[in-house]
């Protein structure tokens, strides 16, 4: 372990951040990594646990506990601890693709479950493996290593998000030939249109694809399997396919008004903003915040990327409805550790929009009844009750201007198209059904599914590890030897 009692002694340091008087003015990412003698510092704080629950990933109470991945944590905060970066980064390769990612838009569940975290901070464990990969990249360490053979079978990866990314990867490196499917016009997934570049810029998505196609993996951009792309074709052309499409089917609200001009789905929003600062495509309308009053609907992630993009968009105001209350300071007495902690924290966008506006944007037990529209068919305003009852038994009312409306209620599994083409079956949520967290495989032959797609909506960790573990099951019927997992 590093220090003796370093978990006690010595305060916990995350990641600083750019001041949001700066940041709101710009689309770089807001967090400034520390210094190596800040890291060190910080790695003397794990106590390298004899049951390391960082690394158990598994689900308590329908939320995540520990890292999907089972990073070998311990193992390299202690490297770096002893300045052995290049070892540290090894045994973070071990088990984590992509660390670059991760260690920039995973929540880190790990901290949460850190046994530190029971009388002390816990380990600032985030920002340590943003410390490995981003010198291990410095040093030159991270090249194209392309398998030594080819094992001769072709593997078709349809979707290029984190899921679809680790399964190629993972593929590769056995030696099968691998082509990455994306009916977008540029490889990434959310990865690079639906997380604000605030959170992880473009060029480190670009960085890790053209080491991957470097590596002798295909990538095939504007490719609609279904479309234009027939499921025939690929079926006749590679052994396998492996479905890893996201979960971009988003959850609807169902209310008077809901047509109206002005009122998108928030992935769409983010999706044109991205574009917008990668090629300066203009921005519709309805993708624009600039001079406007903003409303997002969902207390989530998205809903807070989209509080940030509207801030940086130029808006006249942004309010974020929630549909809960306001986590407590401390943990609840029903989210023990080493349940991740569900407490109150001002992140990132609401600190821009305190600079911005003085306040914040967040209202809490928000229900949206109805959207009102002006005479050309733009909404205008919002009629919200609330979701905690007054003592009367009544809901208290309010009307909100609102000239941009953003949906950020959440994801509906998988889009229908290519799931049609494939004739693969989904439960009432959009996931697919029929492949377990073993065989990966669905009941047509051949045919598998991973990541959002197969589980709903989660982590990036998950859909990491998601397409690990169907790139071994894959590998294994290729090699007639799937029996061995009944």
């Amino acid at each position: 372990m590093g220090q003796l009692m370093g978990f006690m002694n010595i305060e916990k340091k995350n990641q600083s951040e750019r001041k949001p008087v700066e940041r709101v003015r710009d689309w770089n990412e807001y967090k400034i990594p520390l210094t190596e003698k800040e890291v060190k510092k910080q790695a003397a704080r794990c106590m390298d646990c004899g049951t390391p629950y960082c690394q158990i990933g598994t689900v308590i109470n329908r939320g995540t506990t520990g890292c999907p991945l089972h990073n070998l944590i311990p193992e390299w905060n202690d490297l770096v601890y002893h300045g052995l970066w290049k070892e540290a980064y090894e045994r973070l390769a071990k088990t984590n693709n992509f660390p670059e990612f991760t260690s920039r838009a995973c929540p880190a569940p790990c901290e949460g479950s850190c046994t530190a975290g029971l009388v002390s901070d816990s380990v600032s464990i985030k920002s340590i493996e943003r410390a490995i990969i981003d010198r291990a990249f410095e040093e030159g360490w991270i090249t194209p290593k392309p398998p030594k053979r080819r094992t001769g079978k072709k593997v078709a990866v349809i979707g290029s998000g984190p899921a679809g990314l680790a399964c190629a990867d993972q593929l590769n490196k056995i030696g099968h030939e691998v082509t990455v499917f994306e009916r977008s016009d540029r490889p990434g997934g959310l990865l690079m249109y639906g997380i604000p570049s605030m959170k992880i810029e473009k060029d480190v998505v670009d960085r890790r694809v053209q080491l991957l196609k470097d590596e002798g993996i295909h990538f095939e951009t504007n490719a609609d399997v279904g479309k234009t792309i027939s499921v025939a074709s690929l079926k006749e052309a590679y052994s396998a396919v492996i479905l890893c499409t996201g979960a971009g089917k988003h959850r609807e609200v169902s209310l008077e008004g809901r047509a109206l001009k002005g009122i998108s789905p928030a992935m769409d929003y983010l999706t044109a903003s991205n574009r917008n600062q990668l090629y300066g495509e203009p921005l519709a309308d309805d993708f624009d915040a600039k001079g406007k009053n903003v409303i997002v609907i969902g207390g989530g992630d998205t809903g807070e990327d989209c509080v940030a993009t509207a801030i940086r968009q130029g808006c006249k105001s942004v309010v974020q409805f929630g549909k809960h209350g306001k986590l407590p300071a401390k943990r609840a007495e029903n989210n023990p550790w080493p349940e991740h902690p569900n407490v109150f924290s001002v992140d990132y966008a609401y600190k821009d929009a305190e600079e911005v506006f003085g306040n914040d944007p967040r209202e809490y037990y928000v229900e949206t009844k109805k959207f009102v529209g002006d005479d050309n068919g733009h909404v205008k305003e919002l009629l919200t009750g609330s979701f905690k009852k007054e003592a009367n038994g009544a809901a208290a009312h309010k009307t909100w201007n609102a000239d941009l409306v953003l949906i950020a209620i959440g994801f509906q599994g998988a889009e229908d198209q290519v799931f049609d083409a494939f004739d693969v079956k989904r439960d009432s949520s959009g996931r697919v059904i029929e492949a377990d967290t073993i065989r990966y495989q669905t009941s047509k032959d051949g045919i598998f599914a991973a990541g959002d797609a197969r589980r709903g909506a989660s982590l990036i960790v998950w859909a990491i590890e998601e397409g690990r573990r169907a790139a071994a099951a894959v590998d294994l019927y290729l090699d007639k030897k799937l029996s061995v997992l009944n």
